[in-house]
């Protein structure tokens, strides 16, 4: 048991997401996790978790621009961030977010809905290092089109035709890359690649997935690609 995690998101209308990393993350062996909502989740928090910080919520019901220093401070605190997701679609939770990201320089780790919060800052996500994005194909499939990035993804090509661009595309930028495509979950960093046989895809729609990749990170933040294998080992 080691290591300090810090998990962001939920929004007025739900945090299931959030609460499931909460729990996922004690299982995976996290030292201490801490939970950073917006305010006006206070009264809806279950007796479970037990380490929760508010921040200050916009009308629209997510994280408000005010709630910038309480991020840096989990940043500051935790050995890893996880943007877990049920953010909501707030302009100002997404300005938060980004700047957050341009701010925050420790391990990152972005999932679900976060991803497309901070969709209009993808060209500063694929050069930050220490930056894992667990993403559907329709999100890779965005990344790749904002960012220009020479090369187009199809719902219909091999698992090596993308094992072959994601090696060429992290060899380029720092960020890793983790997604599912063809019933194989692929990591890729640095150029290097990984393939696992993966038949529970609800596990990364539900965050589960991307909460045992940012503890295991916690560990070894300098072995990114060893990490996140290691964490999908069932």
């Amino acid at each position: 048991m080691r290591g300090k995690l810090g998990i962001v998101g939920g929004n007025k209308l739900g945090f299931a997401g959030v609460a499931e990393s909460y729990s996922t993350a004690q299982e995976a062996g996290a030292g201490t996790v801490r939970v950073l909502l917006p305010d006006c989740l206070r009264k809806m928090i279950p007796t479970s978790m037990t380490d929760v910080v508010f921040a200050d919520c916009n009308q629209s019901g997510g994280l408000s621009h005010d709630a910038l220093g309480e991020l840096l401070a989990l940043g500051a605190w935790s050995d890893c961030v996880l943007l877990a997701g049920d953010a909501g679609r707030s302009s100002e939770t997404a300005l938060v977010y980004s700047d957050f990201i341009r701010e925050y320089t420790g391990p990152l780790v972005i999932t679900r809905d976060a991803i497309d919060l901070v969709r209009n800052d993808t060209e500063a996500l694929v050069d930050r290092p220490e930056t894992t994005l667990v993403l559907s194909f329709a999100q890779l499939q965005k990344l790749f089109r904002s960012i220009y990035y020479p090369k187009m993804l199809t719902f219909s090509m091999q698992l090596m035709q993308l094992v072959e661009t994601l090696h060429k595309f992290t060899a380029i930028y720092p960020v890793t890359i983790v997604v599912l495509h063809r019933e194989n979950l692929i990591v890729a960093h640095g150029g290097e690649v990984t393939t696992t046989k993966w038949d529970n895809p609800m596990a990364i729609w539900r965050g589960h997935t991307a909460t045992r990749i940012a503890s295991y990170l916690m560990w070894t933040p300098n072995q990114p690609l060893e990490a996140i294998s290691t964490s999908l080992i069932k």
